[in-house]
């Protein structure tokens, strides 16, 4: 082997789960995605998925894609930059813009490389980023690209937050970037004491609402919208592959600082533009969203439901007040086996370990969407409090 194969050849921590019979990563589904799913042959429900609305398998949207391949075909071959806009990005661009209450917006292949792409053309040598340490990790690699200084404060700590504003040369750009809702904790960033203190110390913020698209705001428009601060937000990020059944992501902003990254985001003026069905699917998810809100109904409903019955049956499910709910494990052996454990019950939950959390913080992290019923979310309670108990996480 050669030295680069010999870097890599001692990493077997994957296959030491593997042997232990717990590996939970890359499981083959054999079914579009729903609240219940084949997986393996046999029926699972599905509580892993970031599909809120319980779009992905819509008819309509179906067909919007199938009819934008007809027209377009299959992929543009080339960037927005060149020879990859089509009308329909332009037009989904517009009524995102309209729908988060911003003067432009641009689409992306995929929501990671709008923050790998925007947050190092927003601040440079002299500029400071300042990030919730629970952030995305889109986010933190997108700083990572920045020659601008690096600042963390912990999370949703606002007496942090102005600590590390202090530290910041008062002339300088100051970009707070933070997590709507943090994805896998499930609670809301503070954005009314982000607005006041940005206000205090003349930063600026960007919020991404991957998965504050759809759950949160009047017809789902985010945590921004929710809280009523869409205005004093310099700039919001969002995905299509949660609410809106696709897979893309857009920033939406001021008009000039908009211009600057459609010719200077390097994600975006380099990477293939979204295929032509991904952006159909986009734009219909999201006209459904807009017109049937009865859906961000049903997904409260059900959400809350849950919330009252993992918590009568004793789970440690922290500050969540979204649609994600962690159930706390705290050990990273413990958080496959009841993976595992749950999986042999006919329930798909996904584990979260580092890097996703802190070492002391690990989970299993259930997600809902509009579709669920109380009678699968009886189920997995009765399923999932059995796990715990036997693993003796909850007594």
């Amino acid at each position: 082997m050669g030295l680069l194969q010999d870097k890599f050849a001692k990493y077997d921590v994957p296959q030491q789960f593997m042997a232990k019979g717990v590996y939970p990563y890359f499981r083959t589904i054999d079914s579009h995605q729903d609240t219940e799913v084949i997986m393996d042959g046999r029926r699972v429900l599905m509580f892993g998925s970031n599909a809120y609305m319980g779009l992905t398998y819509d008819k309509r949207i179906i067909e919007a894609a199938k009819a934008a391949t007809d027209k377009y075909g299959t992929g543009c071959a080339g960037s927005r930059l060149l020879n990859g806009t089509l009308d329909i990005h332009v037009e989904l661009e517009k009524e995102l813009a309209e729908f988060v209450g911003k003067d432009e917006a641009l689409c992306f292949s995929t929501g990671f490389t709008v923050n790998e792409g925007v947050i190092p053309q927003l601040v440079s040598r002299g500029d400071y980023i300042i990030c919730d340490d629970r952030d995305h990790a889109s986010i933190v690699d997108g700083r990572r690209l920045s020659f601008a200084t690096q600042l963390k404060y912990k999370h949703n700590d606002m007496g942090a937050l102005e600590k590390e504003l202090q530290k910041c040369d008062p002339d300088a750009v100051k970009l707070i970037i933070v997590d709507g809702v943090f994805s896998m904790e499930g609670d809301l960033a503070n954005l009314p004491e982000i607005v006041r203190l940005k206000k205090k110390y003349n930063a600026s913020i960007y919020v991404d609402e991957a998965h504050g698209i759809g759950v949160f705001g009047k017809e789902g428009r985010g945590v921004c919208d929710y809280f009523g601060v869409t205005d004093d937000v310099d700039l919001i990020m969002g995905t299509f592959s949660k609410s809106l059944a696709s897979i893309g992501g857009f920033v939406a902003g001021d008009k000039e600082v908009i211009n600057w990254l459609r010719h200077n985001a390097r994600s975006y003026i380099f990477q293939a533009s979204n295929t032509p069905a991904a952006t159909a699917a986009a734009r219909e998810a999201l006209r459904i969203i807009r017109t049937e809100p009865e859906r961000n109904q049903r997904l409260w409903e059900i959400t809350n439901y849950a919330l009252k019955r993992f918590r009568e049956a004793g789970f440690e499910i922290g500050d969540t007040q979204s649609p994600i709910i962690p159930l706390y494990v705290r050990d990273t052996d413990k958080t496959f086996m009841v993976t595992k454990l749950a999986f042999d019950e006919g329930i798909f939950i996904n584990p979260v370990i580092p890097p996703a959390c802190a070492p002391q913080d690990t989970l299993v992290r259930v997600a809902l969407m509009a579709t669920h019923t109380k009678e699968q979310v009886d189920y997995a309670v009765e399923k999932l409090t059995k796990c715990f108990k036997v693993l003796d996480i909850i007594h």
